[in-house]
């Protein structure tokens, strides 16, 4: 089986906390909408890679770190712009020097592009036991005066193991990408289209418009979803579990109803965590493992979408 571990800071924002910085605005109806309560936030002096040490040296507790060959690291929010994220892991968590290290930089379907990658390297023989880490820190993205992102974003990191017999179980893949909606959730300054500028002004924050990302997501991802199931030789009725990226309880409402999926077979909660970009897929996965919503047997269909434009979608046989 595949082996996850999940880790989220333990600095806590809550709705309560937020009406009190934005007293005019309605936090309630808001909540209602989007499903979030409270979001883990990294501390001013805390990195995501703080956050992918201590959600692998959670998975170390059950797997052997010494088995593991390559290390996959997903985040846009690197500790620096060079070295690769990845070889700072590989050296904190004392892997051996043999184990091949990279970052890739994918937001909300990162995940099953981790699991992409993770699969062709056991299947091709370049590895064995690939380790997937996902960690994410958009709050350090957020305008402080944004109070609507602020209520959407969280930080956290994630573990997950790979191995041949983990490979085996994973399906055939969509994935796809649109570039021109690049604009539209986009932090624009601080690469090298800006000269490296650090910009803390409002312009050099995240920016997202809303209306055009949930126009994509509703346009896409059940073509997704449909082409994976293709793929698959599946139908809708055969998947046991839909585990989609955690965007926001609206939005997944909306998705479930295009795609015909009772509630049943839908997770959708983010309540404690928020939207944690990449995260969200396995940190779902955690929690359904825990309260039995998945079991042995069972056929999950993943589905990760935003920032990029960027989606993909894949099966995984437990």
């Amino acid at each position: 089986m595949i082996k996850i571990s999940t880790y989220l800071p333990s600095k806590v924002i809550t709705n309560s906390d937020l009406q009190v910085e934005f007293p005019d605005y309605n936090l309630n109806r808001l909540e209602k909408k989007i499903g979030i309560q409270e979001r883990r936030i990294c501390d001013e002096n805390e990195t995501p890679l703080d956050l992918a040490v201590k959600a692998c040296e959670k998975l170390f507790l059950e797997v052997d770190k010494d088995s593991i060959d390559f290390i996959i690291y997903c985040t846009q929010s690197p500790e620096y712009f060079l070295p690769t994220t990845a070889c700072i892991l590989q050296n904190k968590l004392g892997l051996r020097t043999s184990c091949g290290a990279f970052d890739y930089n994918l937001g909300c379907s990162g995940y099953i592009y981790g699991l992409a990658l993770a699969k062709s390297f056991i299947n091709s023989g370049l590895a064995t036991n690939v380790l997937i880490v996902t960690a994410e820190a958009y709050s350090k993205h957020l305008d402080a005066d944004d109070v609507t992102n602020r209520a959407i974003f969280g930080d956290a990191a994630t573990a997950t193991l790979i191995d041949k017999e983990a490979a085996f179980k994973i399906g055939e893949f969509n994935l796809g990408t649109d570039g021109s909606g690049a604009p539209n959730l986009i932090v624009p300054n601080g690469g090298a289209k800006t000269q490296f500028i650090n910009d803390c002004t409002k312009e050099g924050k995240l920016n997202m418009n809303g209306p055009e990302v949930f126009k994509f997501t509703l346009d896409n991802v059940p073509l997704s979803i449909n082409d994976c199931l293709n793929k698959n030789k599946k139908e809708i009725k055969d998947i046991d579990y839909f585990i989609l990226h955690q965007a926001n309880k609206y939005m997944l409402n909306n998705l479930r109803k295009k795609i015909v999926v009772e509630e049943e077979r839908f997770f959708n909660d983010m309540i404690h965590s928020g939207n944690t970009v990449s995260n969200t897929i396995p940190i779902a996965l955690e929690q359904s493992f825990q309260s039995s919503l998945i079991k042995a047997g069972d056929c999950v269909l993943l589905c990760g979408f935003g920032v990029g434009y960027s989606w993909g979608s894949t099966l995984l046989n437990f």
